[in-house]
């Protein structure tokens, strides 16, 4: 069928997660597996955390979140600067950009001409947060459908130079424009609004 080729064609798109690795002793119980991820986040890469379960990463601080459907994210990674983090967790991308990005979101969307339509499109911003991602490598192996890495961080490295930021166009030998990035991922969640209102039954009254 084919919805069946769409689901095949989008899974190819996107790239394998980057997979934990389990820990070589027995793992511990949830509570300091989860007091374990909170350290990696905050001592390896200095991101501000709230105590789980489940760990969570605040936004806002040293970047925020465009969070989209899987499709959306796909048709991102090939914009981004390979060393942007991307995570996934279960049908949705997490985008991470620039801290502030999430107040630019509503004038970006109206200035591309998205602002009317109803995109499956969000934005994370100060006060916001997403689930933690395990690290990689992780303390102990995750639950299937947790958060994992599809670009994970590095430690050592700053992030904030491979966000997708304002100015919109960039600079030069900077990150993608935040302009080009939403209005990839808006055109996709569009796209996605399309098929999904084709696919409806007409209704007869």
């Amino acid at each position: 069928m084919a919805s069946t080729a769409a689901t095949a064609s989008l899974s190819a798109a996107l790239p394998l997660p980057r997979r934990p690795l389990p820990d070589e002793g027995a793992a511990g119980p949830a509570g300091n597996a989860d007091e374990a991820v909170r350290r990696w986040y905050e001592d390896e890469l200095g991101w501000a955390t709230a105590a789980g379960p489940p760990v969570r990463l605040l936004t806002g601080l040293r970047f925020d979140v465009l969070d989209v459907p899987r499709a959306a994210g796909a048709a991102a990674l090939r914009r981004l600067d390979p060393a942007c983090p991307v995570a996934l967790h279960g049908d949705r991308v997490r985008l991470l950009v620039a801290a502030g990005a999430a107040e630019e979101l509503p004038g970006l969307l109206e200035w591309l001409e998205w602002g009317s339509l109803p995109l499956d499109l969000r934005a994370l911003g100060v006060g916001g947060g997403i689930t933690a991602p395990l690290p990689v490598p992780a303390p102990a192996a995750g639950a299937q459908g947790a958060a994992v890495w599809l670009r994970p961080p590095v430690p050592g490295r700053e992030v904030e130079s491979s966000l997708p930021a304002v100015p919109a166009w960039g600079g030069g030998g900077g990150a993608p424009g935040l302009v080009r990035l939403v209005e990839t991922v808006a055109t996709e969640c569009h796209r996605i609004r399309l098929r999904r209102t084709a696919a409806q039954p007409l209704a007869f009254s």
